[in-house]
């Protein structure tokens, strides 16, 4: 040990002792731990006043730490310990850290913005679903003739295990574990071939854009049918999976666009009538250069004229009335038609006045009078009634009633009550 080390080790003895009189005259009644404490603090505190200090206690902590382990060891744990393992150099990295915050953080200065800086983060998904789909799709690998065979296999095996697990229920705990692995086997395997084989279902979807229903919607119901053709593919046939999966992709597609592409529902056998005369009708406008007449649409079909004009009905578009028209599209297409059934202001202005009239008049006569012509001729609610309807609203017989209604009609013939409503004839 050099003389600069003994040096040092002499004045952080005395520094220790120093500090732990001053703490024991302060405390006389505190327990040992407390003064160790205390004398552990004062230590800190005095190694901290000065950077030779912090420097001649690390370097008196490393090298006397061992030689004092070894003399003393019954001294206290507490009292030695603590200032020993207490790191002398925690301000120093602390200051260490704060300035490599300040250099590689924020700095502030009176030319920063108060503002804070805009990131934009980008995140999985996009505002474009369909572009989402494709990605997530896209990222597994297509399969070749003997992948497709095997998941088959698998498939069928799974198949099987649940028949004959829900036919005969098995008793064995073992067998019946066995079968509900080869049973989550198949599902994985139908998992993987369904997954590997979605881009074919864009691929076809993307047809039978344009007619009604949106692409997204083209992809779930073609899957559909991608679902269905995993469950009935036969590997033993030799064909590819595509093969056969594409006429069931293309069923449900186009089963789909029959019963939710129109706005009125049209049956699925007629829909393919439509299809059919509009295959026809395109080839023959190319044969011709005109557009074909119904007469020779329905000897290329085998149809009657008749039968191939409602065809073509049942397969026009409607159109909204809110359709806008003209270059500026301030006009709509329900403003150029007819209400039949609107009353015109003034028919309307007329008829109220009338029935004011018809109050009036009815007002001169007899109560039982002006009520019997109301009802018979339906002046109150609209329903005229008959003779005995009103006979036994007022207890006398049809005849009487018949009698009152005569009489009354001869007085509304008067010059003075009919002159009033003449003028409403005309």
């Amino acid at each position: 040990m050099t003389t600069s080390s003994k040096k040092t080790e002499t004045q952080a003895t005395v520094s220790v002792e120093d500090a732990g009189a001053e703490d024991q005259g302060a405390a006389q009644a505190g327990t040992s731990t407390r003064k160790s404490t205390a004398s552990s603090r004062v230590t800190k505190s005095t190694a901290t006043k000065s950077t030779a200090a912090k420097g001649a206690a690390r370097s008196a902590t490393k090298s006397a730490a061992p030689k004092t382990n070894a003399k003393a060891p019954a001294a206290t744990s507490a009292d030695e310990a603590e200032p020993e393992e207490e790191p002398k150099d925690a301000p120093e990295v602390v200051e260490e850290e704060a300035e490599e915050a300040t250099a590689g953080g924020f700095v502030v200065s009176d030319s920063d913005d108060d503002s804070p800086v805009q990131q934009v983060v980008s995140a999985g998904a996009t505002a474009d679903p369909v572009k989402d789909y494709l990605k997530q799709i896209g990222k597994v690998a297509l399969l070749n003739a003997e992948q497709e065979v095997d998941l088959a296999l698998r498939i069928e095996a799974g198949l099987y295990a649940e028949h004959k697990m829900k036919e005969n229920p098995v008793k064995d705990a073992r067998l019946r574990r066995d079968m509900e692995l080869v049973i989550a086997d198949g599902r994985r395997a139908k998992n993987h071939l369904l997954e590997a084989n979605l881009r074919l279902v864009v691929s076809l979807a993307k047809r039978y854009t344009g007619r009604g229903m949106l692409f997204l919607d083209l992809i779930q119901e073609g899957n559909l049918g991608l679902i269905r053709a995993v469950e009935k593919f036969d590997y033993t046939k030799g064909f590819k999976f595509s093969t056969y999966a594409t006429w069931w992709i293309r069923q449900a597609i186009t089963r789909a666009m029959a019963d939710q592409a129109r706005t009125i529902r049209i049956p699925v056998h007629m829909v393919e009538v439509i299809n059919k005369l509009a295959r026809v009708q395109r080839q023959m406008l190319q044969d011709l250069g005109r557009e074909p007449t119904p007469e020779e649409l329905a000897k290329e079909l085998d149809m009657t004229p008749e039968k191939v004009v409602e065809v073509q009905k049942y397969g026009r578009e409607p159109i909204s009335l809110h359709t806008p028209l003209g270059e500026d599209g301030d006009s709509e297409f329900g403003d150029l038609i007819e209400d039949s059934e609107a009353v015109v202001p003034a028919d309307a202005v007329s008829f109220t006045l009338l029935q004011e009239q018809l109050h009036s008049v009815l007002d001169t006569l007899a109560e039982r009078e002006a009520g019997v012509v109301a009802m018979r001729y339906g002046l109150t609610d609209g329903q005229p009634k008959t003779l005995d309807e009103i006979g036994k609203v007022y207890g006398v017989t049809r005849e009487r009633i018949r009698q009152i209604d005569s009489k009354t009609m001869s007085k509304l013939r008067h010059p003075s009550r009919s002159q009033v409503l003449r003028d409403y004839l005309d």
